[in-house]
């Protein structure tokens, strides 16, 4: 082969690998391209958008919005109170949508402008991939520092208990609720006072955010909400009277993590009795160990004997 047809066919070889080579270097960074992860969708409403809002005067607003992290409550002067719990959140331009669970799920838009806040929610047959929707109606609300004095009666608990619900959820999530993380966020929301118990003050304040929290959940007039929880006022007391009287071993009238735990799991308890040498009498199902006791107690076993066993078999 002459000089110059082997100069020839090296530079056609050397032609050809560079040709494969940018061909394998533009696939792969294609490929790296077509795998690389899309801009991060938010997962819950950013902290500059979170707190309360009013739709007019903060003393006496025509709608009170509350957004927490993952949820708003919309609370008009009149009509329905409702709070919204959002799973999932994209965004839609300048918009941040958040949705709701179920078959109808919730859309609601919310997006920062001029130190206030627009809020938005699309019509239910308008495409996520037409958010925002030209036509869809929008409230602008300026943000609060403060509740007056019948708001903050009526919501301001219920309202504290949406604040913390993601963290208690978290914390309480797959548990039992008598792990000791879970513990310590409940206590961490209820203990007002912060000294470790609960009183029957701190337990009642429980109850009636509970019941704002249920009653919103579902969507009710301000009249059955305002009359619902005025009701758990006298509800909250009488059951926060109650669980002391039952779990306040100490009897110092609060509610310890350790007493709320007794007997709920094997760290928990009173130091049991000797194992004896030899077997005795069963007390489940035959109650035989307790034949000869009589008076309230035994009556009391023995009714709690068929319950445990039926208990067990579940």
């Amino acid at each position: 082969m002459s000089r110059r047809n082997i100069l020839g066919a090296r530079t056609l070889g050397v032609g050809r690998a560079f040709l494969r080579g940018a061909g394998l270097a533009a696939a792969c960074l294609f490929g790296a391209l077509l795998a690389a992860p899309a801009s991060a969708q938010p997962t819950a409403w950013p902290e500059a958008l979170r707190g309360t809002w009013a739709l007019g005067e903060c003393s006496a607003p025509a709608v009170l919005l509350q957004v927490n992290a993952r949820g708003i409550a919309r609370l008009p002067e009149t009509g329905e109170q409702r709070y919204t719990r959002l799973l999932r959140f994209a965004q839609a331009g300048d918009w941040v949508v958040g949705i709701g669970e179920g078959e109808h799920a919730p859309r609601l838009m919310l997006r920062g402008r001029d130190g206030g806040l627009d809020l938005a929610e699309p019509p239910a047959k308008l495409l996520d991939s037409e958010l925002p929707g030209a036509g869809t109606p929008v409230a602008s609300f300026r943000r609060c520092t403060t509740l007056g004095g019948a708001l903050a009666s009526l919501h301001g608990e219920g309202i504290a208990l949406a604040a913390a619900l993601d963290g208690l959820e978290a914390a309480c999530d797959g548990e039992l609720g008598n792990s000791d993380g879970c513990t310590a966020a409940l206590m961490g929301f209820a203990d007002v006072g912060k000294d470790g118990k609960l009183g029957t003050a701190e337990l009642a304040r429980l109850v009636r955010a509970v019941t704002w929290l249920v009653l919103t959940g579902e969507g009710v007039p301000l009249e059955v909400l305002a009359a619902g929880v005025g009701a758990s006022g006298g509800v909250g007391v009488a059951v926060a009277w109650l669980l002391v009287a039952n779990y306040d071993y100490d009897g110092d009238g609060r509610l310890s993590p350790a007493e709320m735990a007794q007997d709920r799991g094997p760290w928990s308890g009173g130091t049991p009795p000797a194992t004896p040498s030899r077997p005795t009498a069963r007390l489940l199902p035959g109650l035989g160990g307790l034949s000869g006791a009589e008076g309230p107690l035994h009556d009391l076993i023995q009714g709690l004997g068929p319950l445990l066993q039926g208990l067990g078999r579940q």
